[in-house]
């Protein structure tokens, strides 16, 4: 069997047990895997636990990019693989990982390919190429609150053939969960250095929709499409609506 012993897999948590479990099978050739759980009040814990490979920190959350760079600190390898909590990786990509030679000029990226459920979206999310693999006494996540990622600086970009499936909703309910959370850490990372406006909010929302629903063809994914797209414009309705008022409180102080 496949055995990674110079790499530490890395992931953030919280309320994650409709995937985890999936996502930890999938890490078995890993012998340490980071799992962060941020207060967590349902079976992720315990599911992280029962793995001998894993090491169960419990932090709060500061932030993903923040987060996540405090999570890697409690890996004993410098090479960090940073995986979400509803992403499973391939035997393929496992495979393939294992044999590349990896340089500390190099940052690695990987093919993701994203799912509703079980159902494979291929409008509104096709996959994507995403920077995963980094070494961090190069480099590391930026400290966005959110839509962070790992800084390339002046290093090269490798691939590591293979994939991961990506889970991100397993219910409805999740869309307007991440929204209301999106938004808020989007408002909260930018009050005060971005300006916003009531009309900002509605085009940005508008054309969410409008570019999600259209110009990528997310009706070809059926309702998931609809459920998708509505959900786009919302969240970026209510990131700039939320920065708007938030805008306001610091003018009256």
């Amino acid at each position: 069997m496949t055995k990674i012993s110079h790499i530490s897999c890395v992931m953030i948590v919280k309320n994650a047990e409709a995937t985890l479990k999936d996502v930890l099978d999938a890490l078995k050739a890993f012998e340490e895997v980071i799992v962060y759980s941020n207060n967590s009040t349902d079976k992720t814990e315990s599911i992280a636990a029962s793995y001998k490979n894993v090491k169960l920190i419990q932090g709060e959350f500061l932030g993903f990019g923040p987060t996540k760079n405090l999570a890697a600190s409690h890996a004993t390898n410098n090479w960090i693989f940073s995986l979400d909590a509803d992403e499973v990786v391939t035997d393929s990509f496992i495979d393939n990982l294992a044999q590349t030679k990896l340089s500390k000029d190099y940052v690695y990226s990987i093919l993701r390919t994203n799912f509703y459920k079980r159902r494979e979206i291929k409008h509104c999310w096709a996959a994507d190429e995403i920077i995963r693999i980094y070494n961090k006494e190069v480099t590391a996540f930026t400290d966005k609150h959110v839509h962070e990622h790992i800084m390339q600086k002046d290093l090269q970009l490798g691939k590591i053939a293979g994939a991961i499936h990506h889970y991100p909703y397993t219910s409805i309910e999740g869309f307007i969960d991440k929204a209301n959370t999106y938004s808020t850490l989007f408002a909260q990372n930018n009050a005060g250095k971005k300006s916003s406006s009531p009309s900002k909010a509605f085009f940005n929302g508008a054309y969410s929709f409008i570019k999600t629903y259209f110009f990528k063809q997310g009706f070809r994914d059926g309702y998931v499409g609809l459920v998708i797209a509505y959900s786009h414009m919302v969240t970026n309705f209510y990131k700039y609506i939320k920065l708007y008022e938030l805008n306001e409180e610091l003018k009256r102080k």
